[in-house]
């Protein structure tokens, strides 16, 4: 709640206004009569799903759920809208240097095995450069969160 998503769309139009090949998501908030309600992920080329929702009830034996907090994360949503995009990015040609924007590396993408993977092999290639935000380490750390934050190519900004 500091600004990391309107930050991170405030650059994405001004290198997509000077013509700066650009691609990735971020997270908005979705709010329902004043209260937040969960999360979409909306990725750069204009699509949109959800990435969680506030759950009903706390009866979870149905089915195995991603939870963080009040909230149930749409693990299927999400890898359908970013996957895809990701892979496509880094299966690009290295001619050009792109932009990745990935909002955010939390613990609600976290859960996705496939993201981890498809985040390494984003920053491993050579082509792109990805402008990204994690969160702030409370509690236990999140591992691929700190192996980025100590990646010798990583510059972090904090944003308060």
């Amino acid at each position: 709640g500091v600004g990391k998503t309107t930050l991170i769309q405030k650059v994405t139009q001004a290198l997509k206004s000077s013509g700066v090949p650009i691609d990735g998501f971020y997270t908005q908030e979705v709010r329902e009569g004043g209260r937040r309600t969960g999360f979409d992920v909306v990725t750069l080329s204009g699509n949109r799903g959800p990435l969680s929702r506030v759950s009903a009830s706390s009866d979870s034996s149905s089915r195995r759920e991603y939870r963080v907090g009040q909230y149930v994360v749409d693990l299927v949503s999400f890898e359908q809208l970013v996957l895809p995009m990701l892979r496509n990015v880094n299966h690009g040609g290295d001619t050009e240097k792109r932009i990745c924007v990935i909002d955010e590396i939390g613990k609600m993408e976290l859960f996705s095995q496939a993201f981890i993977q498809a985040v390494r092999q984003t920053l491993a290639g050579s082509g792109t450069v990805v402008l990204g935000t994690i969160p702030i380490p409370k509690g236990k750390p999140l591992d691929l969160v700190e192996e980025i934050r100590s990646r010798k190519d990583v510059k972090v900004f904090n944003v308060s």
